[in-house]
């Protein structure tokens, strides 16, 4: 099975769903890891050029503590909201070459534009990759994928339709997190937060709910062909 996780930004996979790729590729299935923006305007002091290299640098890094793939679309932060044809041409030819049988990425209700963005995006097509006549420089797509929707970020208006245990993978997750040091630097300025220990609180949070140490919550897209698309291998 090909499990392709789509984040807006180079950290979101790993702070949403890390530990479930984790275990999804330890299980022998196929993981894809793809960051639609590059990351270029989260810090105050490095300039967005820079600050591109750098975070794609770290995005490799953490999915080569998987062993998984890292694919950019390289949309500059706050360029992705436009929800235009061209824009969602990319995101079709994304599901082309990867042939997912199961996508997960933001959820609709996320907490930022370029998350929202992303959701609506991957929405589109995840469906619209199947049909011919939406020309790119691949075929089309053989089928259209499950689709899941991860975590927002500290749980705010999320109710999981299902669990994770990531108990035995958590440390992956959170090594995985931790090559994003540009970030773990940004969000403690920014926004006052350890995001490591934010993960953590959240991980226990669900575990709580789902009965272990540590989970992740999903809410499956449930519309007509989509719940029969693919079962979540976990």
């Amino acid at each position: 099975m090909i499990v392709l996780a789509i984040g807006a930004h180079p950290d979101d996979i790993e702070i949403s769903c890390a530990g479930t790729l984790a275990k999804l590729k330890q299980a022998g299935h196929e993981v894809v890891l793809c960051h639609v923006c590059k990351g270029d305007k989260g810090h105050y002091h490095i300039p967005p050029s820079e600050l591109t290299d750098i975070r794609r640098k770290e995005a490799e890094e953490a999915g080569g503590v998987i062993g998984s793939r890292v694919l950019t679309l390289g949309f500059g932060d706050g360029e992705v909201i436009a929800d235009n044809q061209e824009n969602r041409m990319k995101f079709i030819d994304l599901i082309r070459e990867v042939h997912p049988d199961l996508v997960i990425t933001h959820a609709p209700n996320d907490y930022m534009p370029d998350h929202i963005a992303v959701s609506h995006l991957v929405f589109y097509a995840t469906f619209f990759a199947t049909l011919p006549h939406f020309v790119t420089d691949r075929p089309a797509a053989a089928k259209v994928p499950g689709l899941y929707y991860m975590d927002n970020l500290s749980g705010l208006g999320f109710e999981p339709t299902f669990y994770v245990d990531v108990t035995d993978h958590f440390a992956t997750k959170l090594e995985m997190l931790k090559k994003h040091q540009s970030q773990l630097v940004w969000l403690k300025e920014h926004d006052g937060v350890d995001i490591v220990d934010f993960v953590d609180a959240l991980g226990k949070t669900r575990g709580i709910q789902a009965g272990c140490a540590y989970a992740e919550g999903f809410v499956q897209h449930l519309v007509w062909t989509r719940p029969n698309a693919v079962r979540f291998p976990v």
